[in-house]
């Protein structure tokens, strides 16, 4: 099973290319759910409405399992596809690549434009700094109060940073910790009398 993914750090914003009086404009996110994706694109339609297409593609998922590509007007499999492979080649996930055209006067083809849209997602993704991202997982812990340090130890242990913590008679606790390690604690804790605990995801 595979705990960690590569994405990119941080956006990456307007980078340009021209060809042919046309402009590129390349922009890069990293998102994790349809939320954050929607409101990235309608961020760049917002910023440069004139534009003749915003072609985009994304990744998302740990095997990039969700993806799409957009051609936005532009002819079937042109733009989409191309930034989609630059994904691909950079074996990234979770990222949303889009880039914003402003036609030129000058039309350059299919191929003309699979190569644009190819270069300006790589320069694009070139700008970015791509880092391994590990999964984590959430755990929900109810214990006695006298069993705090043997609780606190374990999850020190772990590397498990703690979210919530009610100190009643009766503690909950919700840490999160690497995926990874979901087996090992879960071990420990199942050995511990009086207490439960559950995963939540």
């Amino acid at each position: 099973m595979t705990f960690e993914y590569k994405t990119i750090e941080s956006p990456i914003e307007n980078t340009l290319l021209k060809e042919k009086g046309s402009k590129f404009i390349g922009f890069a996110y990293p998102v994790t759910n349809e939320k954050e994706l929607k409101s990235a694109l309608e961020k760049i339609r917002e910023e440069h409405p004139k534009a003749t297409h915003h072609c985009y593609a994304f990744r998302m998922g740990l095997n990039g399992e969700n993806y799409r590509a957009n051609d936005d007007g532009e002819p079937s499999g042109s733009a989409g596809l191309p930034i989609y492979n630059q994904l691909l080649a950079n074996e990234i996930t979770n990222v949303l690549v889009i880039v914003v055209r402003y036609y030129g006067g000058t039309k350059l083809g299919v191929s003309g434009l699979v190569k644009t849209y190819k270069e300006s997602a790589k320069i694009t993704l070139e700008a970015a700094s791509i880092i391994t991202r590990e999964l984590e997982t959430e755990v929900e812990i109810q214990f006695n109060f006298n069993q705090q340090n043997t609780i606190f130890t374990l999850l020190s242990k772990f590397d498990a940073k703690v979210l919530n913590f009610d100190a009643n008679e009766n503690c909950i606790l919700t840490a999160s910790l690497k995926l990874a390690q979901k087996e090992s604690i879960s071990e420990k804790l199942s050995e511990m009398q009086y207490v439960s605990f559950e995963f939540n995801n």
